[in-house]
């Protein structure tokens, strides 16, 4: 158990040590850098739903033939309605938005910022949650190096994440400390979906197949939404494609060399 809490933290402490860059860097990030950062945090979130999560859902359902890949749409497809949900009932901000999504409210710009990464991160704690409830359930399709290349993969691209959080708080005239914390706290909410999600696939052992290409899908859902637009916002570059290609290889090499 102490594995699983440690890969369970770990996505959380990237966040972390990315908000600690205010005390490191001053001004917003440099706009080619945030492109390239985006750009790596999509390509990690695609390669690791497909090899951590699509493929092994698949592999799990294998005793069903070819009707195998039921499971993993099934439940890909609620991922993604799932996450268009939270996105309809949320009042959230994208950046480089400057219209908030979901409901209308009074809330400040930099609350809805913080929202929308919080959103951004259920996703990706269902993912890891899931992955250490299969991992714990004897589940020959992963492997403990398996769960942990996801959970390493997550908090490398979360490492930028808590930047682009901490930092433009920083410029908008919020002191270190506040930003730092904001940026932080952007990213508790995936060690609590870890959680909830493995105390809940230990119940629904059966349904794992579908858990899995439910984290699939609602990863899928925020790299589609938010990642690509963001990436391609504003004058036109190749760094935000530059930086997926780097970001989906580093992921997949640390899935297939860690498994």
């Amino acid at each position: 158990m102490g594995t699983t809490i440690i890969g369970i933290l770990i996505p959380f402490v990237g966040t972390t040590l990315g908000a600690a860059c205010v005390y490191l860097m001053k001004g917003e990030l440099n706009v080619k850098l945030q492109k390239s950062l985006t750009g790596f945090a999509a390509g990690v979130m695609v390669a690791a739903s497909v090899w951590s999560l699509l493929i092994p859902a698949m592999d799990m359902a294998a005793n069903l033939g070819k009707a195998r890949v039921l499971p993993a749409a099934v439940g890909f497809i609620l991922g993604i309605l799932f996450l268009l949900l939270l996105d309809h009932i949320i009042p959230h901000l994208h950046t480089p938005q400057d219209q908030p999504e979901g409901p209308k409210t009074n809330w400040k710009k930099n609350t809805m910022l913080i929202l929308a990464v919080t959103i951004h991160n259920i996703p990706e704690g269902m993912a890891v949650g899931v992955v250490f409830a299969g991992m714990l359930a004897d589940q020959q399709n992963i492997s403990l190096a398996a769960a942990f290349a996801l959970s390493i993969g997550i908090a490398i691209q979360n490492f930028p994440e808590g930047a682009i959080i901490s930092m433009p708080l920083r410029s908008s005239g919020i002191g270190k400390h506040k930003a730092f914390i904001s940026g932080t706290l952007s990213g508790i909410v995936e060690p609590v979906a870890a959680v909830l999600t493995l105390l809940l696939s230990r119940i629904l052992v059966p349904v794992m197949p579908y858990l899995l290409a439910f984290a699939a899908g609602a990863m899928i859902y925020v790299v589609v939404e938010e990642l690509i637009p963001e990436g391609a916002s504003g004058r036109h570059s190749n760094h935000s494609t530059i930086g997926f290609a780097v970001g989906f290889v580093v992921m997949m090499l640390l899935d297939v060399l860690l498994s």
